[in-house]
């Protein structure tokens, strides 16, 4: 018996990751493919958004590989829906992460809505994981296989419509064998360097790009003992833990040691800093976190599992405390360095993907 093939469209950024996933899906009898290029940012600047260049490999690779390509514009939806609050956030002294919320409403909303209007079953992207479907019939998300890679943390957001609509082709990959691959299929982009710039906006200076839309007002930074010790541009430019941009000079009352952003006193407009990577006001062991999302179910009380409070960090263990459905206290095992209000804490049971929220504040006991 002969199975009609889903059609299934990928998100094509021009880079390698999406240009092997193309070729897998390509092999793949069960699929229909085509694909779509997402161009969500109208200033197109040579030196920093990329994408006629992007555009340009994306159409080498699908030309290849004999894949239909079309291009889809998001920017004003890119802009109500992720950088507006991204704005917001930054004017409010908190540090976002802009390709969290791009995921989940561009990636696996507005271009999934628009693959659904073109006839598809299923959307495909390049990212680094892999999902499944649990013993109750629900999707799980899945680390990546290669852990350097995975890109589970971005994805924590996502709802159990999303992931049964979305294919991973290259989940299961290493990147230096997904590389390879592309090599050998004589991919033009086998050798491009990963994008690393703000979700569709591209590697910018990003303090400079920032002060273009947040307003900003120069300040004290001071000690955690309160001495003045240097000037601050702007709380919305620093982050906790950033120790590069200070500017702050020698200082005969203090060692030459490097500093880094402990704290910020939002009303006061000053930014606290403290020397030493390893300064014990860098460290905190609880955290508040609110907007909780869970992917399959929502765990009881006092679970146990592991957590990220940021990308590429280390799992740390942790016990979730819940408030509410939308709030939890989060107890690390042991202190967890530069907890940023306004990033997202994410969860983790062993390869499974929990889900996660956004971190309110962080302490020593809350």
């Amino acid at each position: 018996m002969t199975t009609t093939p889903q059609a299934v469209v990928l998100g094509v950024s021009g880079g390698v990751d999406s240009a092997v996933a193309a070729h897998l899906l390509k092999q793949n009898p069960r699929y229909d493919v085509s694909a779509v290029f997402m161009q969500n940012w109208e200033e197109d600047d040579d030196d920093f958004c990329t994408a006629i260049e992007d555009f340009r490999d994306a159409s080498g690779v699908c030309e290849k590989l004999n894949i239909p390509l079309s291009s889809v514009n998001f920017s004003a939806e890119y802009w109500k829906t992720v950088f507006a609050g991204f704005l917001d956030e930054y004017n409010a002294g908190r540090t976002p992460n802009p390709d969290i919320l791009c995921n989940k409403e561009i990636k696996f909303k507005a271009f999934l809505d628009h693959a659904k209007n073109l006839g598809a079953q299923k959307i495909a992207t390049g990212h680094y994981v892999r999902s499944d479907i649990a013993d109750d019939g629900r999707a799980r998300l899945l680390r990546g296989a290669d852990s350097n890679k995975d890109q589970s943390y971005f994805l924590h957001t996502l709802s159990q419509s999303q992931l049964l609509h979305a294919v991973f082709p290259v989940g299961d990959l290493q990147k230096t064998d997904l590389r390879n691959l592309a090599l050998e299929l004589n991919l033009q982009v086998h050798d491009k360097k990963d994008s690393t710039g703000i979700c569709f906006i591209g590697e910018r200076k990003f303090r400079e790009f920032l002060s273009e839309y947040v307003a900003t007002k120069a300040g004290d930074i001071i000690t955690g003992e309160g001495d003045r010790i240097g000037r601050h541009n702007g709380i919305a430019l620093y982050t906790i833990g950033q120790r590069q941009g200070l500017g702050i000079g020698g200082n005969a009352k203090y060692p030459n040691e490097p500093w880094y952003v402990a704290d910020k006193h939002i009303h006061a407009n000053e930014l606290v800093a403290v020397q030493g990577h390893d300064h014990p006001a860098l460290h905190k062991t609880q955290l508040r976190a609110t907007k909780l999302h869970w992917i399959r179910e929502q765990p009881k009380d006092n679970y146990h599992c592991t957590a990220k409070t940021r990308y590429r960090q280390n799992d740390q263990e942790c016990t979730i405390y819940l408030e509410n459905n939308d709030t939890a206290v989060v107890a690390f095992k042991e202190s967890v360095r530069a907890i940023t209000p306004g990033q997202s804490v994410v969860f983790y049971n062993g390869e499974e993907c929990l889900g996660g929220g956004i971190i309110e504040e962080a302490t020593n006991g809350i």
